[in-house]
């Protein structure tokens, strides 16, 4: 890690200000960190190195004209599910080969303009289904963390897990990724980084892959709190072409960090206390408590009856509506086609190539739960659970509530190739348990690094807040943050 890509965002951007560094410098301190690192994480499919090196320039360009944008000359990785014009845009699936988009997404549209530097497209799990980035068609990301005395190689989490290696590894100042049951939050708990998830309709959906359209959101993963902050004010806007982005102002989001917690009200949810949860885990939870009673914030026990159902509920709303929106691979119009013997087996051909097991497990569920003969009793009923677990949401933070602490992931990050995992998708599944009720009840989460293990692997904890709130989870952040220190983890690339 050289000196210039240790640099946070907020330091970053104050030395660029200052005309200390050029953002052709430091964009080439990050290219040549990938050139060095990448092939030891896997976590860039596609480097744009003629790009970034353009932008970059462009925005000295700026800076020595004080036309400067809240992200001018700051290089970024982009998950690869957001669309990026005339660039490999694939959701690291084989199915979608060869296709780069004519159109930019708004998010990415946002951040260039406001200065900031593409480096590359980051890697992820095939069509964001997964917790571990293995169901890549491009392989799976190595996390930058290791076990205290063991070389193994241990998953990032998923499915933002190229976007977390790369920040955990200053392989990027900052990454887009985005969140459908937990796929921000989850891997940045498994890497040390601070993960944002906001609230549904906060950041324009436009131009990004769609999984599951009413539970997608993106967010950034950044190495603190404040770097967060920056980024997701640069990805938030209203959007006319995505109608669930809704038309509220943008705060600025970093002013509310380190304004006092004294007085707020945290809820702690009993339903939260899972059987078999690690000791670890419960200690860490126990210990976030403390943090936030020293601070004077005011701790309060509270259920939240409906989340035992959350985890079923959401397997069979995100499958329907993934197989929903990937119906439109068919082989016909762009990405992958193999030929078969009339246009029925060519489809068929198509999808049976170009998808992998996890994608097709998910089509195969989210078909039969929409079939006529199950729809009420699958697909009907898991919605009528979601809006219970909203409402348990409305009426905790109705009663006063400000925000609620839980831990960010059942356990540290697990070996590539764990073969229980493997074995038992279900066991996989399990690894979302704290994050799917965020997403159904379409709430903002935030992770944040809290410590570490007992095998020297950092583990996170959660903040949950009320919708378009998040300036209350920065602020209460900041709290973890500065209680626990900052985590990077031992180079050994």
């Amino acid at each position: 890690m050289s000196e210039l890509t240790s640099l946070t965002i907020a330091e970053a951007r104050e030395k660029l200000l200052a005309k200390e560094i050029s953002a052709v410098e430091l964009t080439e301190s990050y290219l040549g960190a990938i050139e060095a690192s990448n092939d030891q994480f896997n976590a860039y499919i596609r480097v744009t190195a003629d790009q970034a090196r353009e932008q970059a320039a462009k925005s000295d360009e700026r800076l020595a004209k004080g036309a400067a944008g809240d992200l001018e000359g700051i290089p970024l990785g982009i998950k690869d599910l957001f669309a990026t014009r005339d660039v490999h845009t694939q959701a690291c699936s084989h199915i979608l080969d060869g296709f780069k988009p004519r159109y930019e997404s708004t998010v990415t549209s946002n951040l260039w303009d406001d200065g900031a530097v593409m480096l590359g497209k980051l890697n992820m799990d095939e069509f964001a289904m997964g917790s571990s980035n293995e169901t890549s068609y491009y392989g799976p990301v190595v996390n930058p963390w290791r076990a205290e005395g063991s070389d193994q190689k241990l998953v990032p989490g998923g499915s933002s897990g190229g976007s977390a290696a790369a920040v955990s590894a200053h392989l990027c100042a900052g990454a887009t990724a985005t969140d459908t049951g937990g796929s921000i939050r989850q891997p940045a708990a498994f890497t040390g980084t601070v993960g944002v998830k906001p609230t549904y309709g906060r950041c324009s959906r436009w131009g990004t892959v769609a999984f599951a359209s009413s539970l997608d959101q993106a967010g950034p993963i950044a190495r603190d709190i404040r770097d967060a902050a920056i980024l997701l004010k640069s990805m938030a806007s209203v959007d006319p072409k995505d109608t669930t982005s809704v038309d509220l102002p943008v705060p600025d989001y970093a002013s509310s960090i380190g304004k006092s917690v004294k007085g707020m009200k945290i809820g702690i949810p009993k339903e939260y206390r899972v059987d078999d949860m690690p000791e670890e885990i419960e200690k860490l939870w126990q210990q976030g408590i403390e943090w936030y009673r020293d601070a004077g914030a005011e701790i309060v026990d509270i259920s939240l009856p409906h989340t035992k159902y959350a985890l079923p509920a959401y397997y069979i709303v995100a499958p329907a509506e993934a197989s929903s929106n990937l119906a439109r691979y068919d082989g016909v119009r762009y990405g992958l086609r193999v030929t078969g013997d009339d246009i029925t087996d060519m489809y068929e051909k198509t999808r049976s190539a170009g998808f992998g097991d996890e994608v097709k497990r998910r089509i195969l569920i989210g078909t039969y739960v929409l079939s006529s003969g199950y729809y009420d009793a699958y697909y009907l009923r898991a919605q009528k659970i979601r809006t219970l677990i909203k409402q348990d949401f409305e009426k905790v933070f109705a009663d006063g509530i400000d925000t609620i602490l839980t831990p960010a992931t059942p356990s540290s990050a697990f070996a590539i190739g764990d073969e229980e995992m493997a074995a038992d998708p279900v066991k996989m599944y399990l690894n979302d348990i704290f994050t799917v009720t965020v997403n159904m009840a379409g709430l903002p989460g935030i992770s944040v690094p809290a410590g570490l293990d007992g095998k020297g692997l950092p583990l996170g904890l959660q903040l949950i807040g009320k919708p378009f709130e998040e300036e209350t989870l920065f602020q209460a952040g900041n709290v973890v943050e500065q209680a626990a220190g900052r985590f990077t983890p031992q180079k050994w690339w």
